[in-house]
């Protein structure tokens, strides 16, 4: 949770110096649900290179911090990896500066064709619809809709779909009862700790700003 956390406050610090060249908007990975790919604002394979640092693929560019794009699917009620891919720049013959998205799937799973993330339990963020509100910074664009996914350790437990307003205040009731949880006593601890961000309003509007990011199930109806 530390590198997480280290990331958006770093991401945070940098947007207000403007630093173009962390605050870029990301790629986002990608998954199949119900036969139809959508965009996520989460990272599924963020885990496992937690664990295997010395597995994560180098920075491509400012707007692919983690190197790499997933390709997810959800079949039956598990979570699989699919493809991972990595954008390659080029010069055509014409001496057109191109770009084209190559796998690096087998580089990291050789062995294996699907691979099912049982390493990950969260909450998925798939927005789309139309676009509400564009973000120069990581996932933080606004979309018309949303579906959120419940994962426990790579098995998909239950779908929850929202408009715009609807999301808004299901993360309003998700911190209210967040905020009474242990978990959430030690998050802001350790965020208490930074010392550019030990303001308690500011700890506190951060937290309910990413609650589904440090929630791992849906704690209200």
């Amino acid at each position: 949770m530390k590198k997480t956390l280290s990331l958006i406050l770093i991401i945070l610090t940098i947007g207000i110096t403007r630093a173009e060249s962390i605050i870029t908007a990301q790629y986002p990975d990608k998954i199949i649900y119900e036969g139809k790919e959508f965009n996520l604002n989460s990272n599924p394979l963020e885990p496992y290179f937690d664990k295997n640092p010395e597995n994560r693929p180098e920075m491509t560019s400012t707007a692919l911090w983690r190197g790499y794009v997933g390709h997810f699917e959800i079949i039956g009620n598990e979570l699989f990896l699919t493809d991972m891919k990595k954008p390659v720049s080029y010069t055509d013959d014409d001496g057109n500066y191109k770009r084209k998205w190559v796998s690096i799937y087998k580089m990291y799973f050789p062995r294996q064709g699907k691979v099912r993330i049982d390493w990950f339990t969260g909450i998925l963020i798939l927005p789309h619809g139309k676009m509400v509100e564009y973000v120069h910074m990581g996932y933080a664009s606004t979309y018309s809709k949303y579906w959120l996914l419940e994962i426990e350790n790579g098995i998909f437990n239950e779908a929850r779909k929202y408009t715009n307003k609807e999301f808004v205040k299901f993360k309003k009731r998700q911190f209210e009862v967040f905020e009474k949880t242990e978990e959430y006593k030690k998050l802001y601890a350790e965020l208490k700790e930074n010392d550019e961000y030990n303001d308690d309003e500011f700890i506190k509007s951060f937290i309910s700003d990413f609650v589904i990011n440090y929630t791992t199930k849906f704690l209200t109806e």
